[in-house]
């Protein structure tokens, strides 16, 4: 069995995923075979391997940051919220259920079979693994039902590290309070990690000094409040306002800005899809729910959702369909990624209930598809290539088609006015080996007006900077024939964050707790 190490925080929000990243770069750069592992995550952003399972987007990144191809494995179930409904219940990568909490919690029995059958499959092929919780390890009405942390860290017999927000306030009391409420189980916490920090640390010392006089446990690492880290982010409580103060370094910043407004939808998932613009010089990216904004933004996306008939029904009930309808009337570019595509339909029909109990709801009417709802969920990679009609709509500044890689995440198919896109989507076997299987059209397009089930298709640098540079000539700017790498900036990122852990943390402590 592999050595083990477990990261767990006082509360969402503390940090986890990102310090697990850290880690998982800084073990790989000392020459370790290393793998992350988060037992459950309830997220809506999500990740399709190559095998076509569904994990949650942060394990992902980690996986990237151990430079391995991200496995279901590294995340066995992934919860996805669907409203009263309760929550879609992805086992091993595989859509199992929609369940309300209750029923989950009854349920726990085969889900810890899943998940130690997980982490044993990891554990052999690995030589460390990086676990990281979920919420608090201290939620005293869920521990008879916990998974994935106390109860996965004893069956890896993984030390842990507790994490704890400094920037929220009351760090001491939670760190405190955790271990307290935790009673004999946390003698499997070896130490505290103080993320967040800023100002003069020699304030912070004595309270360092107290909180492991209290508790025995030292603080081996504050790690400073980092702007701008250019890394995705796990939930969407970050999607405030506007993305104005953040550039990521070493891009010149451009004084004439090419707004792009993102409809911050009740249900909003894998809202990562967009991250690629927030390297671009010369674009601001705001989320909001504001009539103006979107009247008067040089791009509108409807983002994707994992309730797509309810986010179609808010955006009714707010009257925010009639300024996407205005907004298509002034000239200004709209685009649909996957449940955003659907809304921009003329008709969504559910027969199954997948959803909600509507059977039938009008769209939005931009583009000439329907969609219906079906059982099972499409999860895989793709290839696609860009039709003519792409370019014909002067929809991207390109001289010919380009090939484009992404993957798909979507419970429903659409027909109608369709081929804007030829995909290919790819399967396994089971040496994970890509073969070429079916063969698709995909994605629509009406004037200034365009959707697509492609995710990750912004992560195509050419085609981003197409799309930008075509808005430019419709405002009379020149075009930039910018240099961005998405892929290379975020790997910069990861060594970036790996090397500020790395000097604020105690490695020695941790490689000892480890046994390296």
């Amino acid at each position: 069995m592999a050595k083990s190490l477990m990261i767990q925080g006082t509360g969402s929000g503390a940090g986890k995923s990102l310090l697990v990243a850290a880690l998982c770069r800084i073990f790989k750069k000392s020459g370790l075979n290393v793998a992350p592992f988060k037992a459950q995550n309830m997220a809506l952003n999500s990740y399709i391997t190559l095998e076509g399972g569904e994990i949650g987007r942060a394990q992902a990144l980690q996986a990237e940051a151990a430079k391995i191809e991200p496995t279901v494995d590294m995340n066995p179930i992934l919860l996805k919220a669907s409203g009263e409904a309760g929550s879609q219940v992805i086992i091993h990568g595989k859509v199992h259920s929609t369940m309300k909490a209750g029923e989950y919690y009854a349920f726990k029995k085969e889900a810890w079979k899943a998940v130690t059958k997980s982490f044993n499959r990891l554990s052999k092929k690995h030589e460390l693994i990086i676990m990281e919780g979920a919420g608090s390890p201290a939620e005293i009405n869920l521990m008879d039902v916990d998974i994935v942390n106390m109860s996965i860290a004893k069956h890896a017999k993984a030390p842990v590290i507790l994490v704890g927000d400094i920037d929220k306030g009351g760090v001491f009391a939670s760190l405190y309070g955790t271990v307290k409420l935790l009673g004999k189980d946390s003698r499997h916490i070896k130490a505290y990690v103080i993320n967040k920090f800023r100002g003069d640390l020699s304030i912070l010392k004595p309270g360092l000094e107290m909180i492991s006089e209290k508790t025995g446990k030292p603080v081996i690492g504050v790690l400073p409040y980092i702007n701008d880290i250019g890394l995705p982010e796990e939930d969407g409580l970050s999607l405030q306002g506007s993305n104005s103060k953040f550039k990521i370094q070493n891009s010149k910043s451009e004084k004439i800005k090419i707004k792009i407004v993102i409809l911050h939808l009740q249900y909003i998932s894998n809202f990562t899809d967009f991250d690629p613009f927030l390297y671009e010089p010369d674009v601001e990216i705001v989320y909001s729910r504001n009539s103006s904004e979107i009247e008067n933004a040089d791009m509108v996306i409807i983002p994707g959702s994992k309730n797509t008939v309810k986010d179609l029904m808010f955006l009714k009930e707010t009257r925010l369909d009639e300024s996407i309808k205005q907004a298509f009337s002034k000239g200004i570019q709209i685009m649909g990624m996957c449940g955003g595509y659907q809304m921009l339909g003329k008709k969504i029909y559910d027969p199954h209930g997948i959803e909600s109990p509507h059977k039938e709801v009008d769209g939005i009417g931009l583009l000439n598809i329907e969609t219906t709802f079906e059982k099972e969920k499409t999860t895989c990679r793709v290839e696609a290539e860009t039709r003519k009609q792409f370019f014909n709509s002067s929809l991207v500044t390109c001289h010919s088609s380009l090939m484009l890689r992404g993957y798909e995440i979507h419970m429903g198919a659409s027909r109608g006015d369709i081929g804007l896109f030829k995909v290919k989507r790819l399967s396994l076997n089971s040496t994970f080996n890509i073969q070429h299987s079916t063969l698709i059209n995909d994605g629509s397009i009406n004037g200034n007006c365009w959707g697509t089930y492609i995710h990750g298709i912004f992560e195509n640098d050419s085609f981003r900077r197409g799309i930008i540079n075509s808005i430019r000539e419709q405002r009379e700017l020149p075009p930039i024939d910018s240099t961005i790498k998405y892929s290379k900036m975020k790997e910069k990122a990861i060594d970036n964050l790996a090397d500020i852990v790395k000097q604020n943390l105690d490695m020695d402590f941790i490689n000892k707790v480890i046994g390296l």
